[in-house]
């Protein structure tokens, strides 16, 4: 490769400080540092507070509604289920009406579990949502129109 075929610094500079996806990695990577010190005394991490959060409702989830609402392929999600049932905090069954299909429910356990990383969520969110601008429902509603 030539000299002349090689980007000038300026491009760099250009992408670094317009790219909103390089932000938004920036950023996530950042929040997502914050709330997995948060948990940490109850031995969770971010990933896996809004896993467990998701299967909080009064019906079974199905892998693949919960898949949609994370933005995470199956297997992914299947791989992160895993320790999860480990630890007991969640339970993962075959539909009687379809072997195919996986329901996910939270234990006792899974629920108090989530009961007790709540308050440390909040807190966390809350310094969090400070940080960012008086209008913080404006980014989330952005962040949903990306999503």
């Amino acid at each position: 490769m030539s000299n002349q075929e090689l980007l000038p610094f300026e491009i760099t500079l250009e992408v670094r400080d317009t790219c909103l996806c390089l932000h938004l990695q920036r950023a996530a990577r950042a929040v997502a540092r914050r709330f997995d010190v948060a948990l940490r005394p109850l031995d969770l991490t971010n990933g896996q507070f809004s896993l467990l959060m998701s299967l909080n409702r009064p019906e079974p989830a199905t892998i693949g509604s919960v898949s949609r609402l994370l933005a995470m392929d199956r297997t992914t999600l299947t791989a992160n289920l895993k320790p999860l049932e480990r630890r007991g905090l969640l339970r993962v069954v075959t539909d009687p009406a379809d072997r195919r299909s996986r329901h996910l429910t939270l234990t006792p356990l899974g629920h108090r579990l989530l009961a007790a990383a709540l308050p440390l969520w909040r807190q966390e969110h809350a310094a969090v949502d400070r940080r960012v601008s008086p209008d913080s429902d404006r980014l989330r509603a952005d962040l949903r129109a990306l999503a």
